[in-house]
């Protein structure tokens, strides 16, 4: 490859999807500096990642061996889809606040433009879906030049978008999402579930707007940089490319369904939580 390797990634469900492009990415990633490396780090692995997973929510959707557990996995899919951290996001025009530079439901249900005021950009998917399902402008993006290119934390997350197709007369709703940075690791597994929950919510929407059912289809994850810092290498090798041979898929795995009910029950705690945190 004449340059950084562009790697591909399938599976039938999020789980097998994402354990696959780890071990891709680990077998063909390029070996490369980051801007977060101490003296003594090794060089991270990576590449451009493409992820197809052909039916986001088939079973078993949950991976034994991303780096959290349920609670913590409600809690990320809470943020991304209900905005309970938002209240956590500085003032762009307060140089002495020192809160987070984004959300990333923040960026999409309430894009702040410089004029333009908050701009819910999932209710204009939904509408645009409704209206003509094969718009090819349905999309959401992060990105603010005005602002991105010189703060500390610019948002990984860069764009979102969905097209409706339909399969046996059934509309059938398509996401693609693009991140300039994603660890591949320790962040993409709940980067992913929390999308996923984000496209049925959007199916949803449109299937409120139309008055017909919409299936959620085929999700498409690209990451520019997908990476695993070489910080974590042993962590890494150790717990999850040790699980491989040690357990069968069925074990390295959870059905979202029989966790649903201790994730839901975590809601009051997390929101509480949440609430309490200010800075």
């Amino acid at each position: 490859m004449n340059g950084i390797p562009v790697l591909h990634a399938e599976g039938d469900c999020v789980s097998r999807a994402w354990e696959n492009a780890l071990i891709e990415l680990h077998a063909h990633g390029c070996r490369i500096k980051t801007e977060y490396d101490k003296p003594d780090y090794p060089p991270s692995i990576d590449a451009t990642m493409m992820i197809t997973i052909h039916d986001p929510l088939k079973e078993p959707m949950i991976h034994k061996d991303f780096p959290g557990g349920p609670e913590d996995l409600q809690e990320y899919t809470m943020e991304v889809c209900e905005g309970i951290k938002d209240h956590l996001v500085r003032r762009a025009d307060d140089p002495e606040d020192t809160r987070w530079e984004y959300t990333y439901h923040q960026r999409l249900f309430g894009y702040n433009g410089p004029e333009a005021g908050s701009t819910d950009q999932i209710e204009i998917i939904a509408r645009k879906l409704a209206a003509t399902p094969y718009t090819r402008r349905a999309q959401a993006i992060t990105w603010k030049v005005w602002e991105d290119n010189d703060c500390y934390d610019p948002p990984c997350l860069q764009s979102i978008w969905c097209r409706i197709t339909e399969v046996e007369s059934v509309p059938v709703l398509s996401m693609n999402v693009r991140f300039r940075s994603n660890d591949a690791y320790k962040a993409a597994f709940m980067n992913i579930f929390a999308l996923v929950q984000l496209q049925q919510q959007i199916a949803e929407r449109v299937s409120a707007e139309t008055g017909k059912p919409v299936k959620v289809g085929r999700y498409c994850h690209l990451a520019d940089s997908f990476h695993i810092y070489g910080s974590y290498f042993r962590e890494f090798e150790g717990r999850f490319l040790g699980a491989l041979n040690k357990r069968t898929f069925e074990q390295r795995t959870m059905r979202f369904a029989d966790l649903q009910d201790i994730m839901e029950a975590a809601r009051p705690g997390i929101l509480e939580k949440a609430k309490a945190m200010t800075r």
